[in-house]
């Protein structure tokens, strides 16, 4: 099993630092996405004192042209912070803030998608939008090759391992237990985990979010992720088909709901939105990976508890469907749907927005509507 160098290190030295005192002074890690609208980066800097909001926390910047994000000749980039968390790794009072990035205009820089979603969630507040995002991934060893697979073949077919219990069908259990651990402490609305059907395939839920915290601490728990991880050596994939051939792919289904909906008689305001989703399919199918539905053309094939691509459908308790309606919405008609066609590595701005965009802005057409 292919593991990192740097986990390999004694994990018993480290400690003895972590816990020497640090006086007033408090470490602010912020962490941004980079310009393949996938990666995140960090960096760290020391504030005289603990930050109670985001206003205290002052603006910085970085060389965007070495995260895909600028030329060399006009590099600096901004980062303005957005969302605050407890930092799980150096313990209260450090933190973790969650930023935008601005170019040297001051303008969104291209995988800056939060700020256009926030416009539209502003536009939607008195409807208190909700979202749940069940967030798919595989763990694989630094050479790309699933964890706890054999190494020259493959393990036993799909069946025993979707919240699998034992030795033989729970590969990397550990990495889950500290992910979530960590998000509690963070203060990410975490809510849920599960191994899933695929071997070293796992899953996480975040939420109920409103409006832009659904994207906020979806990108959080993906860092912490990614965090764990390198700390026990291994990698996290969102990538939404990891493994070509009779094994599933990797998700994002995402729960979506409004006051009306959640209340007496919501399920005429569920099928009210699922019309409008049927009109627009290909704009949503652009929206749900990073890659304008490339990616997503890999996983939604018609198979593996999938919807085909090309094609939308909706039914109650139906996985082979774009949209399901989970069977007691059916049956208290009222709750929330769930779209699954979002692909694992998508922007969780882009998917909330959309989903706004259709089903409260009734908006219509292959493009989304500018606002200014």
């Amino acid at each position: 099993m292919a593991t990192s160098a740097s986990s390999k290190l004694s994990k018993a030295v480290k400690p003895q630092y972590m816990d020497l005192p640090q006086g007033d002074q408090v470490q602010v890690m912020y962490i941004w996405i980079d310009g393949t609208g996938e990666g995140l980066r960090c960096k760290t800097r020391t504030l005289d004192s603990e930050p109670k909001t985001i206003e205290d926390l002052p603006e910085w910047n970085f060389d965007g042209s070495s995260t895909y994000q600028s030329e060399g000749s006009n590099s600096d980039m901004y980062l303005i912070p957005q969302a605050m968390f407890r930092d799980p790794f150096r313990k209260d009072p450090n933190k973790l803030v969650l930023c935008e990035v601005l170019k040297y205009n001051h303008k969104p820089a291209e995988t800056n998608l939060r700020q256009m979603c926030k416009k539209i969630m502003d536009m939607v507040l008195n409807q208190h939008p909700w979202f749940g995002m069940e967030q798919e991934y595989t763990l694989l060893g630094t050479d790309g090759h699933p964890f706890g697979w054999p190494s020259n073949g493959f393990p036993g077919p799909q069946g025993p391992y979707y919240c699998g219990v034992g030795a033989d069908k729970a590969y990397g259990r550990d990495v889950v237990e500290a992910h979530y651990k960590a998000c509690l402490y963070a203060g990410v609305k975490i809510c849920g985990t599960n191994a899933e059907v695929m071997p070293a395939q796992w899953e996480f839920q975040i939420g109920p979010c409103e409006g832009i915290e659904m994207g906020d601490h979806l990108w959080i728990a993906r860092f912490l992720l990614h965090r764990v991880c390198e700390d026990f050596g291994i990698v996290a994939s969102f990538d939404p088909k990891p493994i070509p051939g009779n094994w599933n792919g990797a998700g994002c289904h995402t729960n979506f709901s409004t006051k009306e909906m959640r209340e007496d008689g919501g399920l005429k305001y569920i099928e009210e939105s699922i019309e409008r989703l049927a009109k627009r399919h290909q704009y949503h199918i652009r929206a749900y990976d990073p890659k304008g539905g490339l990616d997503n053309a890999r996983r939604l094939t018609g198979h593996h508890e999938t919807s085909n691509i090309n094609e939308f459908s909706a039914g109650v308790a139906n996985r082979g469907a774009s949209i399901r309606i989970p069977r007691s919405v059916g049956q208290e008609m009222k709750g929330y749907f769930e779209d699954r066609r979002p692909s694992a590595n998508c922007d969780p701005y882009t998917v909330t927005e959309a989903l706004v965009r259709t089903c409260l802005l009734n908006e219509d057409g292959d493009e989304p509507k500018g606002t200014a």
